[in-house]
């Protein structure tokens, strides 16, 4: 059943306010190949396309557990461990140029002759100030200090963030635990523009298929921003409900950034792998032409009816 239908059928399930009723604890099994999909209203183990008050696909996930990590990747993916994340809605595509120039930005891209390419070439805090005006465009709290060193977040706002990285590798796997959620490494260039197939550069977002939760270029095409400072141990401390990352330690610390870009190896695809970069904020020669992000946010169900009554 393909994205749209379910989501007709979604909206005629019972009332709204049974959302958080239905998302009740999940079993996973961190030896099995599937794990059971968020619950959406009437039981549907579904997520929800919704479109902001703004004109930007989201895809809403009620909140669930799952398998992060990998003991078979590198040192950095281990121990795989349980963690379950609260419910949030998480952009379709990454941020696009168009969607960077509406909020009056100026476009940093190396590739910017399609406006419907990924903005790449974006620092950290870049991206944390499209997601603040963002943020005001639809009239919601934004979640960034910008009187901060680094734009501290406030998890309690109704604005727009960076990912956590859980959030992120949750909406990636979709329900899998294997290294990529379609199978195997040889079907990666039917989702994801990488080092094989891409010519050494970005393209338009949405030509390669989702994964199974309906998120396009988790894959490919550009590496993705999370809010998370980066450390190679976290993994072994990391705290089992909607883990954020360790404290940061100083002057632009590296961050958290996942999923495969033009120029990534296959191996660098896997939804598990994590790097860190540095964020490039006192950096006036920062050249990540690879390196692009996407937005969440926390809502209420009372917030996901309003979207769905308004498409």
């Amino acid at each position: 059943m393909s994205m749209q239908k379910r989501f007709a059928l979604l909206i005629e399930l019972t009332a709204l306010t049974v959302l958080l009723a239905g998302c009740g604890k999940q079993e996973t099994d961190a030896s099995s190949k599937e794990t059971t999909q968020p619950a959406a209203p009437g039981g549907v183990s579904l997520p929800v396309e919704v479109k902001t008050q703004s004109g930007v696909e989201m895809i809403y996930l009620p909140g669930g557990e799952f398998v992060m990590g990998s003991d078979k990747g590198n040192p950095d993916e281990a121990p795989a461990h349980k963690v379950r994340v609260s419910a949030f809605m998480m952009d379709k595509f990454p941020v696009t140029q168009d969607l960077f120039a509406k909020v009056q930005l100026p476009n940093p891209s190396h590739w910017s002759d399609n406006p419907l390419k990924p903005v790449e070439r974006v620092r950290w805090r870049d991206a944390k100030q499209y997601c603040n005006e963002r943020s005001l465009l639809e009239g919601l709290k934004p979640c960034y200090n910008e009187k901060t060193p680094e734009w501290d977040c406030d998890d309690t706002a109704d604005g727009y963030r960076l990912p956590t990285e859980a959030e992120w590798e949750y909406a990636c796997r979709a329900g899998m635990s294997e290294p990529y959620d379609f199978g195997q490494a040889d079907k990666l260039h039917q989702y994801g523009w990488f080092a094989g197939n891409s010519g050494e550069k970005t393209h338009v977002v949405g030509q390669k298929k989702p994964n199974h939760w309906g998120f396009h270029e988790m894959y490919g095409n550009v590496s993705q921003w999370c809010e998370d400072v980066y450390s190679t141990n976290y993994y072994a401390t990391s705290p089992a409900l909607d883990p954020k990352g360790p404290p940061s330690t100083g002057k632009d610390v590296k961050r958290v950034m996942r999923g495969g870009s033009w120029k990534s190896s296959p191996e660098m695809c896997r939804v598990s792998f994590r790097q860190g970069q540095r964020t490039g904020n006192t950096d006036a020669c920062f050249y990540t032409d690879y390196c692009g992000f996407r937005c969440v946010r926390r809502i209420t169900p009372q917030d996901l009816q309003k979207l769905q009554a308004h498409p």
